[in-house]
């Protein structure tokens, strides 16, 4: 075993030392019996001791991470364009951390990064969210790993330290829609609060651009979600159930998300080579980890007295919304709390999202997408905060802005001519009364000179549906999903 003395020098040196706990298995009839080795010893010495040496305020300042994948460009030699565009949360905006390629287990696969931008989304009172935009240029469409293991945690009462995520991005092309796969998109507030005695849904977003079946799971070493009072299910719910006050304190969530295909496929890389992929395999994971700090307790759990609440024209959660490039979206955002004063909305969405806010619980979020962002989705998720004696949340919502350019998402060659009509086949009645919530159903038929794929109709036909809604006097907020298409 190496001496306390040369491990001391190597933490003095600022040496950062990665080594796994190696465990010897002995079977003792029906049970296993767990013998440590040596290994494991030195191990524990040298955390120890790094940890000594580098322990303090600064070290646990992590609050979390999220990291999305877009493909871009192919090009003649097979070589291939992909965009992550990672979240980091900590206490400070000067502290960062860049999400790395795994060379020891995709080294031919990494290519070398071509640009990285980082910027800030929202810089709080208690953390700082920041995005970083990577260009990688991969030699083929196949698959590389990313991982993040830098930082260490704020202090929590689930005990953990150091913290740990990665990725696997998959860019092999899909035989259902002849496209490289595309990850989940999401994105998350860094710290979500609730009071102890009142249960809450955070119910996550969780979109597919491929509209592949998303499941989250849990990152299962260390075991994040080993309290009772908190659970996630496959349709990516964290639940949170009232607990005593014994357990408030702040506790770390480490998810990943994971998309899964609706029917069997083969994934083909530019060589040639397939492999098949059914409904049960996994196509990609990404990771979403966050903070939920139980509070103490609330007088009331009653949304909109010392909870705030969101009133119309607030878009739902998990709504989806559209723009065009070049043109400003706007999400208006109103709030209410009769024993409390909403002071803020914390967010999170592309770093050049614009927030403004007034003292009566209005807020409006202001983006306008760039031609690089030509149809791609983007996640943005939003929560009240009001501050009395204590603080209080409104619950999590989250919406996916899809953005399209009609001058580019069409073919090169033809521009097609979209013609809307209402089917007289049977009597469409769509009433409104102002501040009331609905939905109603509506069969359209669509002409057009060129295929149109779902992608178009719901990028470019949808918005022309919109406006016309509109037009004929409905709310500019209302939001328009595509059920089903059925070709004649």
């Amino acid at each position: 075993m190496a001496s306390p003395e040369i491990l001391r020098s190597l933490c003095d040196a600022g040496f950062t030392v990665d080594l796994m706990i190696q465990w010897k298995w002995r079977e003792t009839g029906s049970s296993g019996e767990r013998q440590t080795s040596t290994d494991q010893n030195i191990t524990v010495v040298l955390l120890l001791l790094c940890g000594a040496q580098h322990g303090g305020a600064q070290r646990n300042n992590f609050y979390g991470t999220v990291l999305t994948f877009n493909p871009k460009d192919t090009y003649a030699n097979g070589s291939m364009a992909v965009v992550l565009r990672y979240k980091t949360a900590f206490t400070s905006c000067t502290d960062s951390v860049t999400w790395q390629c795994s060379y020891a287990t995709s080294p031919s696969y990494c290519g070398s990064e071509t640009l990285l931008e980082v910027n800030t989304v929202q810089n709080t009172t208690e953390w700082c969210q920041r995005e970083g935009i990577m260009t990688r240029l991969v030699p083929s469409n196949d698959y590389l790993e990313m991982y993040l293991n830098s930082a260490y945690w704020i202090h929590n009462s689930n005990n953990n330290g150091r913290m740990f995520a990665d990725t696997v991005v998959d860019l092999r092309t899909r035989s259902d829609t002849g496209k490289a796969n595309r990850s989940p998109q999401t994105t998350i507030i860094p710290s979500l609060r609730v009071p102890s005695n009142c249960a809450r849904n955070f119910n996550l977003l969780a979109f597919d651009p491929d509209e592949d079946q998303v499941k989250c799971n849990v990152f299962t070493f260390p075991d994040t979600l080993s309290t009772p009072f908190l659970n996630v299910s496959d349709n990516c719910t964290l639940s949170f159930t009232a607990t005593n006050s014994g357990n408030e304190g702040t506790y770390v969530v480490m998810l990943y998300m994971e998309d899964f295909a609706n029917q069997n496929i083969t994934l083909t890389v530019g060589s040639g080579f397939q492999i098949s992929r059914s409904t049960s395999d996994i196509l990609s994971k990404i990771p979403l980890q966050f903070v939920v700090k139980v509070d103490g307790t609330v007088p009331s759990c009653t949304e909109g007295q010392y909870l705030p609440r969101f009133l119309p024209p607030t878009p739902a959660n998990r709504a989806q919304l559209y723009t065009r490039v070049g043109h400003t979206l706007e999400i208006t955002i109103n709030t209410e709390a009769t024993r409390t004063t909403v002071s803020e909305l914390l967010f999170s969405g592309p770093h050049n999202m614009n927030l403004s806010g007034s003292a009566q619980g209005q807020f409006i979020l202001r983006w306008t997408p760039s031609q690089s962002e030509d149809g791609e989705h983007h996640p943005v998720c939003f929560v009240a905060q009001a501050n009395s004696v204590a603080t209080y949340q409104s619950e999590l919502r989250c919406v996916i802005i899809s953005v399209s350019n009609a001058t580019t998402s069409m073919t090169a060659t033809t521009k097609p001519t979209v013609t809307i009509i209402v089917l007289p086949t049977s009597e469409v009645s769509i009433s409104y009364t102002p501040g009331s919530r609905g939905s109603s159903g509506l069969r359209v038929a669509i002409s057009s000179k060129t295929p149109l794929t779902k992608e178009d109709i719901r990028t470019i036909v949808l918005p022309k549906l919109k406006e016309e809604l509109v037009k004929r006097g409905l709310p500019a907020d209302i939001i328009l999903k595509l059920i089903n298409v059925q070709e004649e």
